[in-house]
């Protein structure tokens, strides 16, 4: 299982992730669980699980640099896939962005320093950024953990190469 590539590690490990997110949100009824944990704790295992086969690979000879690109390659295809299926997600249910109207305007209305055009208008305006938003957030959250769990495991292994 060492020999597959790392893009469908990617693969594998968004697939399983995607699996999570819509079990938990079948469950659930909503993504504001802890159990979204389980979630980025496979994305984790799904890069080290990366880095690691790529150590057996190269008989711990790699450099940093070789274990980034390596990793680059997996959790670049989960970032993609995260950002796909929270587009289609969305799409498909639009009374996503209907309830956090609702639960916005519930918030802004204990303000007693907003009216009620204020909050008409800012409710407004993050339903217009409601999309954009979600996708910047999965692009941006994806690809941070990506990187940090790459810099940390892959330095990690790279300062143990045999020379």
């Amino acid at each position: 299982m060492n020999n597959i590539a790392a893009k469908y590690k990617g693969l594998i490990t968004g697939a399983i992730m995607i699996a999570i997110s819509m079990g938990i949100f079948a469950w659930q009824k909503s993504f504001d669980s802890s159990l979204q944990n389980f979630v980025y704790v496979t994305y984790v295992l799904g890069i080290i699980w990366t880095l690691f086969s790529y150590k057996q690979q190269t008989n711990s000879t790699a450099s940093f640099k070789a274990y980034f690109s390596e990793s680059f390659k997996c959790f670049i295809v989960v970032t993609l896939m995260m950002v796909l299926f929270t587009l289609f997600f969305i799409l498909l249910h639009p009374e996503l962005k209907e309830q956090m109207g609702v639960l916005m305007r519930e918030d802004m209305a204990k303000m007693k320093d907003q009216t009620p055009l204020d909050i008409e208008n800012s409710i407004n305006s993050a339903k217009k950024f409601f999309l954009p938003g979600y996708l910047m957030a999965a692009v941006l959250a994806n690809l941070f953990i990506g990187t940090l769990v790459t810099v940390i495991t892959g330095g990690f292994l790279s300062t143990q190469r045999r020379n």
